[in-house]
């Protein structure tokens, strides 16, 4: 038999044992154990309990975000994210009535993908090329494009080593660029001289993509983005804004000369410069409007050599020929 201050002691950590036991329990499995995180590429109905004929309680949409609770037979009880309230997710793009929503319900398990599925991002990036693809036909589906912003952005998430993480990240952010930036330009502060009299892009996503995948193609890109929010809306004639925007650019393809957008920026430049010299030909500055033709010569015939392979060294060579050639680039002048 133990004696009685060994017991006491035992009996102390048994008490406490069972007291943290319970807490756990209290908290749920999932807080405890971490759950399993999924998505959809395809669209799902969500219901009531694993019965087809019970109530629908909505749809989940390709992208979403699934938390797993419990499983039944080919049914998965599920919580569907489906709002940024009370689950924050940057890769939704939603319509206002939905802001905020979160189902908990039954899906049939088809579908679905998780941490452990087999080629899991090889999966997701496939659904979400195609819905990119599908976004950008004629007769495309409504809101393809929003569906793959998410399954680019899951892929991220559920697969962060993955070694298309980083690629499925910018895929996301740039279409969601694309979204704003649209929206942005139908707005009447789009034609404001200056940036900073509109509302810039969210640049969110794209600095997301630069700390956690630095030094990569994917965070150049994504640097390359973020010079729109910089860009004026209507030069209205002054060379301030083009004079700006060519520094810019050089900037970029100096600091960036094996990014793929780095021929971009040098054509942009150069496209720049070449403006310059009909709009100080207009300010009578016959001296800058010369230095502006010589910048937007050497740097057109930079492109053409640094980059030759590339689609804007074409065009280079275009923008080279038309200054050699004393056309202007810029205003509504007329040979």
């Amino acid at each position: 038999m133990l004696p009685s201050n060994r017991r006491s002691v035992l009996g102390v950590r048994m008490t406490t044992k069972l007291f943290l036991f319970s807490v756990l329990m209290g908290l749920g499995t999932t807080a405890v154990f971490g759950a399993d995180r999924g998505t959809l590429i395809c669209e799902a109905v969500i219901y009531l309990s694993p019965d087809t004929h019970s109530n629908k309680l909505g749809q989940v949409e390709r992208g979403r975000e699934l938390i797993l609770l419990d499983r039944s037979r080919n049914w998965i009880h599920v919580e569907a994210m489906l709002g940024l309230s009370h689950n924050p997710d940057p890769a939704f793009v939603l319509e206002e009535e939905d802001s905020g929503k979160t189902l908990s319900g039954w899906v049939l398990d088809s579908g679905t993908v998780w941490a452990s599925t087999p080629s899991g991002d090889r999966i997701l990036f496939g659904a979400a090329a195609d819905s990119e693809d599908e976004a950008g036909s004629r007769r495309g589906r409504r809101g393809a494009a929003q569906d793959a912003l998410r399954l680019y952005r899951r892929i991220y998430d559920i697969f962060p080593t993955s070694s298309i993480a980083a690629e499925a990240l910018y895929r996301a952010a740039d279409i969601k660029w694309q979204i704003d930036k649209a929206d942005m330009q139908t707005r009447p502060s789009a034609h404001e001289r200056d940036a900073y009299m509109r509302q810039g892009i969210d640049e969110e996503g794209m600095k997301l993509v630069m700390k956690k995948f630095p030094d990569t193609k994917w965070a150049q890109l994504a640097a390359f983005h973020l010079i729109d929010n910089k860009l004026c809306g209507d030069w209205q004639g002054s060379p301030k804004c083009p004079e700006k925007e060519a520094e810019m650019y050089e900037k970029y393809a100096k600091d960036h000369p094996e990014s793929p957008a780095a021929p971009e920026a040098v054509y942009y430049a150069a496209s720049r410069r070449a403006a310059l010299i009909e709009i100080y030909k207009t300010e009578e500055q016959s001296k800058k409007s010369e230095q502006s033709k010589n910048q937007a010569i050497s740097l057109a015939q930079h492109l053409l050599s640094q980059y030759p392979q590339s689609d804007w060294s074409s065009r280079g060579q275009t923008l080279l020929y038309m200054v050699q050639q004393g056309v202007p680039t810029y205003g509504n002048s007329l040979q």
